[in-house]
């Protein structure tokens, strides 16, 4: 049996938020968390709605032996995307083109975490195979599954969950009754309800939902009347012969209310099937309104579904969303098949996600980049349905290739390269008529495979971008393609070309008058090209320019990498605090967007500043951390000559003050540092204990914000740096080391 529980940690830092009491399972609580002290694998099953989900979520929450990440597959719909799922749950970045499976295996090693999967039995086959190999290879991890079935792998341990007693049903019964502002005590009438409704959760809440209209007595009549038509065969849903099964009782329950509710209502809940998983008022309005809808309606309709319990209201980030449970939107979803209009409503739920993304590409260069960031993060789940949608749909290619294409910083800035590479090389797959929305999807491909160091890919998308555009005299996917082969050869070293072509694609974009975040991103990128050739000034102008124009628009994630190259140029004149101030405030944007390049970038910057500064063991920590960072993002600098010269300086600054031993000591303890902590160790306010013989993190007096992280992330781990991950970027010659001028007015003290 393990030790007292304590709350422990969701990737969004807390566990699913309870809107409602928990009510009863105190024996399932106990006997659950005991069946996790002996089993490395324990499956929840039960009937749909007797709160298998729930039960797992509150036994995780006090799990404490290590961190927990709890995976809902029920918006999942292919098994291929299960491990991304995961990997997504865990709160993991990676840039690279590793395997999800890979980094699992990576991340997970020698961790005791709990992996809570949701809502798997659709997927049965792919989790329990993902499962074993898991199990097998990482011998600290342990699994809780919750599903309507087993997964059927050796040594898994069964927690059959019944439906609650009458005593607790009832509770249940008058708990939620109050919450409706309805006084219900216990009494024949609900205890008769609560047989009637076997106990199961869910059934008992939607019938709590009816008490504005009806009392108790008169739902006892009502389910009465729904239950011979079940088992008379004389409805939709029959099941001729016997009393009915509790998985019927379910689904009586489910049609039962379905049928008290009002034909508006009735329309409303079957249209919101499409979403996956939540949604918000305005997706609500414009894809349920019409056709017996109007779109001033949906609100007053909406709040009758939530005072009935058909849907959930939950708070983000992103604002205030809504839910169906998994069982009431299939219910859903089953009647708005049987109405024929299950086809006109995807489209619809397309169009309106196009929308979204092309309105926050446009929005993305604006004050409201944090917005964004958390408002995509939010609907991910409906942007992939609809991509699934369009490249599996009959001539709906175009429009995936345009959505794909249009979430661009999505992939790129919000730290979704992987993903963003598999929706993209999909869409380009596809034959479309609509060749400017392919060619832009080319070249967001390319830039994607550029970023993950792939090179041979992003030269292959782009120059078949170049050659199309060129044919079709599509300027603006010229001047993008050119654009990114400039930024290949920036990050292969050939200064001179790369000079060349971003000077010229930054003329082409002045010609056609395109300003955002990727043109500005061009310049900061020429300006590297300027810094790493020796005429800093040019590169400071450049980068300055860019900054004003930044902050002109409000623009945050561009302008962090006009800040790292301002604050390189002012390491190389000797001006340490204005460049570690430069990189402090481009390390908290970046942590903040999620953008893993930006951030080891950064850190390796600070670590040579921190060395000039004297504090030699603090820099070979940090260059530990940002070697335990680069395998998720690709090739440790690009495999780039320019990009190394600055740690490899750094290195001998350390080496010298601290010995070679000292020295790799102190790489290995920032290898055990995670990202949050790494970032937060970058930034002088670290929550960590100061390592053993080590100096105290940079300003650990002074205050600062909490840099949280995903739950996944928190604490030290185990085990020395991660050796640098080879991508195809690697297979390249390697280049002379290029030795870094001496920055002024600064030593290493040892």
């Amino acid at each position: 049996m393990r030790g007292p529980q304590r709350p422990g940690p969701f990737p969004d830092g807390d566990p699913p938020l309870e809107l409602t009491t928990f009510v009863g399972r105190s024996a399932e609580l106990a006997g659950l968390a005991a069946a996790l002290g002996g089993s490395r694998l324990v499956t929840v099953t039960g009937v749909g709605g007797v709160g298998k989900s729930r039960l797992a979520a509150r036994v995780a929450a006090g799990w404490a032996s290590g961190p927990c990440g709890r995976v809902e597959l029920a918006p999942v719909s292919d098994p291929q995307f299960v491990e991304y799922a995961v990997v997504e749950a865990l709160g993991l970045t990676d840039h690279t083109t590793r395997l999800p499976r890979q980094m699992l295996l990576e991340h997970l090693a020698g961790r005791p975490v709990l992996l809570v999967l949701d809502g798997f039995e659709h997927l049965a086959a792919a989790c329990a195979e993902l499962t074993a190999e898991l199990l097998r290879k990482l011998p600290e991890l342990t699994v809780l599954a919750a599903g309507r079935r087993p997964l059927g792998l050796a040594g898994e341990r069964l927690f059959p969950l019944a439906p609650l007693g009458e005593d607790a049903a009832v509770e249940l019964f008058t708990d939620r009754a109050r919450e409706q502002g309805v006084s219900v005590s216990d009494g024949p009438e609900v205890r008769e309800l609560a047989r009637r409704l076997e106990g199961i959760p869910l059934a008992v809440e939607l019938a709590a939902g009816r008490l504005r209209a009806l009392s108790p007595g008169q739902l006892v009549q009502r389910l009465d009347d729904r239950f011979r038509l079940l088992t008379t065969g004389s409805g939709p849903w029959s099941v001729p012969g016997g009393p009915p099964a509790r998985h019927q009782t379910l689904r009586t329950a489910i049609g039962w209310s379905h049928e008290l509710a009002t034909p508006a209502e009735r329309l409303l809940w079957a249209r919101l099937s499409v979403f996956a998983r939540t949604f918000d008022l305005e997706a609500a309005e414009y894809v349920c309104s019409g056709d017996g809808l109007p779109a001033e309606d949906v609100l007053d309709v909406l709040s009758e579904l939530l005072a009935q319990s058909v849907v959930t209201r939950e708070d983000t980030p992103a604002g205030p969303r809504y839910r169906m449970l998994d069982t009431v939107r299939a219910y859903g979803a089953d009647w708005l098949e049987a109405a024929g209009d299950a086809g006109r409503l995807r489209r619809r739920h397309r169009d309106w996600c196009l929308g979204l993304a092309t309105w926050c590409e446009l929005d993305w260069f604006s004050p409201r980049q944090r917005e964004i960031a958390a408002r995509v993060e939010a609907e991910l789940p409906n942007l992939r349905a609809a991509l699934e949608f369009c490249l599996t749909e009959p001539d709906e290619a175009h429009l995936g290739q345009c959505l794909a294409g249009a979430l661009w910083f999505c992939w790129v800035g919000c730290g979704r390269l992987a993903e963003g590479r598999r929706w993209l090389e999909r869409s380009v797959e596809l034959d479309s008529e609509y060749e400017q929305s392919r060619l832009k999807a080319l070249w967001v491909l390319g830039y994607v495979a550029v970023l993950q160091g792939d090179t041979v890919p992003a030269l292959a998308a782009l120059r078949e971008c170049r050659e199309q555009a060129e044919r079709t005299a599509d300027a603006t996917a010229v001047a993008y393609a050119e654009h990114r082969t400039g930024c290949l050869a920036l990050v292969s070293d050939d200064m001179a070309r790369a000079e060349t072509l971003l000077r010229s694609a930054l003329e082409r974009y002045q010609e056609i008058g395109e300003l955002n975040s990727n043109v500005l991103m061009g310049q900061v990128e020429l300006a590297m090209t300027r810094a790493f050739q020796g005429d800093l000034p040019d590169a400071v102008r450049l980068c300055e320019d860019v900054r004003q124009v930044c902050e002109d628009h409000g623009e945050r994630w561009a302008r962090s990498y006009a800040l790292y190259v301002l604050a390189y140029a002012a390491w190389q004149e000797g001006a340490q605090e204005r460049a570690r101030e430069l990189l402090t405030e481009c390390l908290r944007h970046a942590h903040a967007f999620h953008d893993l390049l930006a951030s080891v970038l950064t850190i390796e910057l600070l670590a040579l500043v921190t060395a000039t500064e004297g504090e030699a063991a603090e820099a070979a920590l940090l260059q530990g951390a940002a070697a335990r960072l680069w395998p998720s993002v690709g090739l440790p600098l690009f495999g780039s000559a320019y990009y190394n010269a600055p740690h490899e300086h750094c290195e001998t600054l350390a080496r010298q003050a601290l010995g070679d031993a000292r020295y790799e000591e102190c790489v290995r303890e920032g290898g055990r540092l995670d990202r949050a902590a790494a970032v937060a160790r970058a930034l002088g306010h670290a929550r960590v204990r100061p390592l053993d013989g080590l100096p105290a993190p940079r300003g650990q007096q002074r205050g600062g914000g909490d840099w949280g992280s995903p739950l996944f992330e928190r604490g030290q781990e185990r085990g020395g740096a991660t050796s640098p991950h080879r991508s195809a970027l690697s297979e390249r010659p390697e280049r002379q080391t290029r030795r870094l001028p001496r920055p002024k007015g600064g030593e290493a003290a040892g």
